[in-house]
């Protein structure tokens, strides 16, 4: 598993290091500026992908030596010097540097260094175009498999939050105007089957780049006798029955990066629904609302009004929604004109998954500890609850039910709201006969369909809001959860000292 930040600052990059022929430059007789070498590296951004590269060329590695393209003893020196290099960037000692324009120049002189002429022969029948393609793709298997993780984290919570609360009824909204009363326990299990909705998502990018491209070489193919379906299965490019899934057409494998949309579409989604129930929390955190009550770890104070206990975080996970909506408009741009194969564009689209996989990371657990940690306010709740004429519905089903079509105890009922409303009372403070006079059919048990508690209880249909219909749900989420992946420890909440 990979932090967010990790390959950020794995090692500097020596800007002020010399330009030096690269590997490629024999057809040259110039090299770029330092200045032009420093528009064109993307060394800063993509060595976070040291791993990832270091893993596919100890498996290209493997199956030149396999079909006799390279020695074994080739394969040999060149797995061990990989190895090492893989330390000392784990280590941090590792130099990067302009000249080496990104992270598989940089492995691969490094390499050259270390062996010699074994070095020079891992390359063969590779292109750093298939190479870059394999990198990102392995990376995003692993990051789409922590985001799941995290969003499961952030499902456990809801599921045990609306355990503790099962049976506290709230108003329920449309428009944020009060509509019905349903368990609180009902709308938290809105967000789980949001959240569910993502996983699946995440999983279907996960399949998307489950693919393997090496071997396509620059676009074409290649001449030497390589088995693709070996570094396939070696690097995980596997179906459920364990065969080999490689890219089927060379072109598209250099040249396609939908799988880098899908994955950031999903996380885009992620987003918007972290955001939607962080709007929650922020209103339901305000004084005008008070049904909950944020951690003190999960909220901030103003420089200058000491009542404040300000919702900072849900605020900046609402914010960081757009700046992920941005990493996918960006990549959509990036790519809508290029001609086949590969071109240098796609160098961009690192920093943009990068920064929507990080941004997404960060802010579901920042969500999972501040949900982990809140208090929920049932008094406020069952209260806020009672105003806003919310079983005016109910008291028209009840009409319905003696035989008066719906759009007439519709229109009997609206007029009892706007009288209650007028006197500044609710529905339950008119008196029997202030009813009869706008309808004769109103009796004393006409009085019930007016009991919240009643009214949530009706609410029965499959999905519905009653207490037998959330534990039904509550059971369906348990079944999944007992699927999912199982990093379920919740975060530490977060300190600010």
């Amino acid at each position: 598993m990979q932090s967010a930040s990790d390959g950020l600052a794995i090692g500097a990059v020596d800007a002020g290091c010399p330009v030096v022929r690269p590997l490629w430059g024999g057809r040259f007789e110039s090299v770029p500026s330092v200045e032009l070498a420093s528009f064109g590296a993307s060394i800063a951004v993509d060595q976070r992908l040291w791993r990832e590269d270091i893993r596919g060329s100890v498996a290209h590695a493997r199956m030149l030596a396999t079909v006799g393209v390279i020695s074994e003893a080739d394969f040999t020196a060149i797995e061990a010097g990989l190895a090492g290099i893989g330390e000392e960037i784990e280590a941090g000692s590792f130099v990067f540097g302009l000249a080496d324009e990104d992270i598989h120049m940089a492995i691969e002189r490094s390499l050259c260094e270390r062996i010699g002429a074994a070095g020079k022969r891992l390359h063969t029948g590779r292109s750093r175009n298939d190479q870059v393609a394999l990198d990102i793709r392995l990376y995003l298997k692993s990051r789409t498999v922590d985001l799941m993780e995290g969003l499961v984290a952030l499902q456990r919570v809801i599921v045990r939050l609306a355990e503790e609360h099962l049976g506290v009824i709230m108003p329920g909204y449309t428009h944020l105007q009060k509509a019905q009363p349903v368990l609180f326990s009902h709308h938290l299990l809105a967000y789980f089957w949001m959240f569910d909705r993502d996983v699946r998502r995440l999983r279907a990018a996960w399949s998307a780049a489950n693919v393997c491209p090496l071997g396509a070489a620059a676009l074409a193919g290649t001449s030497y006798p390589l088995d693709r379906r070996q570094t396939a299965r070696e690097l995980g490019f596997v179906d459920v029955a364990g065969q080999a899934l490689v890219v089927p057409n060379s072109m598209d494998a250099v040249s396609d990066r939908d799988f880098i949309l899908d994955a950031v579409y999903a996380s885009s989604t992620v987003m918007m629904h972290l955001s939607r129930l962080c709007e929650e929390l922020i209103l339901w955190s305000s004084f005008e609302f008070g049904f909950i009550s944020l951690s003190d770890d999960y909220a901030t104070g103003s420089s200058i009004m000491p009542q404040k206990k300000n919702p900072d975080f849900a605020e900046l996970i609402r914010g960081k929604t757009g700046r992920v909506y941005g990493d996918l408009t960006a990549l959509l741009t990036l790519l809508k004109g290029l001609p086949l194969a590969y071109n240098k564009d796609m160098q961009e689209d690192k920093q943009a998954v990068f920064d929507a996989l990080d941004t997404v990371e960060l802010s579901l657990r920042t969500m999972t500890g501040m949900l982990a940690h809140t208090t929920v306010n049932e008094a406020a709740m069952s209260a806020g609850a009672e105003g806003g004429f919310m079983a005016a519905t109910d008291l028209a089903d009840w009409l319905v039910a003696r035989g008066m079509p719906f759009r007439e105890a519709h229109h009997v009922v609206g007029q009892l709201v706007l009288l209650a409303a007028k006197s500044d009372r609710t529905l339950a403070d008119l008196s029997l006969d202030e009813m009869r006079a706008v309808c004769s059919l109103f009796d004393e048990q006409a009085l019930a369909a007016l009991d919240i508690e009643q009214v949530v209880a009706a609410r029965s249909t499959e999905g519905g809001t009653s207490c037998e219909r959330v534990s039904e749900q509550l059971q369906q989420a348990r079944v999944i959860l007992a699927k999912a992946p199982s990093n379920s420890n919740l975060p530490e909440p977060v300190r600010h000292d």
